[in-house]
């Protein structure tokens, strides 16, 4: 890993919204290993402007490249970059174990083998590897996750603090290199975000993650990530949090009125 390559770099990104201008002319750069919040006001752009680096919405200038490459260039690569959608909508009727779910994210590329009288045999064999990779790979996902013993649970009938948890570890299933996190923590109580803040950094240092996140708790993200981008349709400031969370910045971000929540643990 290249500690002098940018994992994502934005330059001029602007986003219509039909004739809305949600997002303008923002740049920004995220250095291995980091964790970066993006905070604002309602309404402001940043789940836009996630999804639009995510090349999951049309943007309407600029550029953007992950991992040294351009987005539409990523090919398999995409396999190394995880994506928490503030919400993650399903039928909740529908029969999959949290065990499936987190497997779902697992992709082994095989490599093919030459010869026509080994084809057969390599082709089962390379089967069987990967089930046991897949199978030790979940387990180790969901042991790490605190989700174990929730494999075999119906996903419909989680709460909100159960799920973000299964959906990371259908991010940690595989090696990611780039987690992305829209509100994440939207429907989980306070202490419920606090520990999943620790877990997260935890989880951060040992897998080597950069992260990318939009938040609204301004409290936790001063102390659990290294730089903030404060938006209001375009980048207001931009900083480590002791500068970017100032009280002239939040102010600026979010105009009068704001109130900033301290937790109390």
């Amino acid at each position: 890993m290249n500690i002098d390559i940018p994992v994502v770099k934005v330059e001029g990104l602007s986003v219509y919204k039909g004739s809305y201008l949600a997002v303008r002319d923002v740049s920004f750069e995220l250095l291995p290993g980091t964790n970066t919040a993006i905070v604002g006001p309602n309404g402001g752009g940043k789940s836009t402007l996630v999804q639009a680096v995510l090349d999951l919405i049309p943007r309407s200038s600029g550029n953007i490249e992950i991992f040294g490459l351009p987005i539409s260039r990523l090919g398999h690569l995409r396999h190394q970059l995880g994506y928490m959608p503030q919400h993650f909508i399903f039928d909740r009727s529908f029969p999959i174990s949290v065990g499936e779910l987190v497997g779902l994210g697992w992709v082994k590329e095989g490599k093919r083998e030459k010869g026509k009288g080994k084809r057969e045999i390599s082709f089962f064999k390379r089967l069987w590897q990967q089930n046991q990779e897949k199978a030790a790979a979940v387990v180790t996902a969901l042991r790490r996750t605190d989700t174990y013993h929730l494999r075999n649970q119906a996903i419909g009938t989680l709460s909100g603090g159960q799920l973000k948890r299964v959906l990371l570890a259908y991010c940690l299933v595989m090696p990611r290199r780039l987690l992305v996190l829209d509100e994440a923590f939207a429907g989980v109580d306070v202490q419920g975000a606090a520990d999943f803040y620790t877990l997260l950094n935890e989880l951060k240092q040992e897998e080597s993650w950069t992260i990318l996140q939009v938040s609204h708790d301004i409290d936790l993200v001063s102390r659990y990530c290294d730089r903030v981008i404060c938006l209001n349709q375009t980048i207001v400031c931009t900083g480590v949090p002791e500068i970017a969370l100032s009280p002239q910045n939040l102010l600026a971000t979010y105009g009068p009125g704001f109130s900033r929540y301290q937790h109390h643990h």
